[in-house]
């Protein structure tokens, strides 16, 4: 890719996430039904898949994995706001269990340079974990937008970076 593709992609990533966080509900409702349309999507190519599955066990894996996928992206397009509160208790569990894991992790690495990043990255997680637990449910109708707007302000950031590397 050329780097002033890169350099685009770049800066359209920023400018979405500017649009998100001037409206953190509609980018959080979008990700929501994002979300909704890949596990439909990928629940429906998991039903096909147990057709080249080798075994039985495989078959009713797909199967059930491809069934579950199906009514949750159905529910969530279906309950876009209830989607919103499940998703952010999900999106708050994982920061909570990541962040205990990497604090784990960096006391392991105690001796080294790896140590501060590391358990700085794990409080950071815990700390978001417990921001969005205080504020639920208020936290659901602008917290997954303000991660979307995070996200693809960094993304941005990044690719810039990375256009400006590859002009040298």
């Amino acid at each position: 890719m050329s780097r002033t593709l890169w350099l685009i992609v770049g800066i359209i990533s920023i400018i979405g996430g500017v649009f998100a966080l001037f409206n953190p509900f509609s980018a959080t409702l979008a990700a929501e039904q994002l979300a909704g349309w890949f596990f439909l999507f990928v629940g429906v190519l998991q039903m096909f898949a147990i057709a080249r599955a080798h075994s039985n066990g495989g078959k009713i894996l797909a199967a059930v994995g491809g069934l579950i996928g199906i009514l949750l992206g159905i529910e969530l397009l279906r309950e876009p706001l209830k989607g919103i509160l499940t998703l952010t208790i999900v999106v708050a569990i994982l920061f909570l269990l990541t962040g205990i894991i990497r604090t784990a992790i960096a006391f392991g690495l105690r001796r080294t340079a790896a140590f501060f990043p590391i358990l700085l990255s794990g409080i950071i997680s815990i700390v978001l974990a417990i921001m969005i637990f205080s504020g639920y449910p208020e936290s659901a109708a602008f917290i997954l937008g303000v991660l979307l707007a995070v996200e693809l302000i960094s993304n941005g950031i990044s690719l810039i970076m990375y256009s400006r590397v590859q002009m040298r």
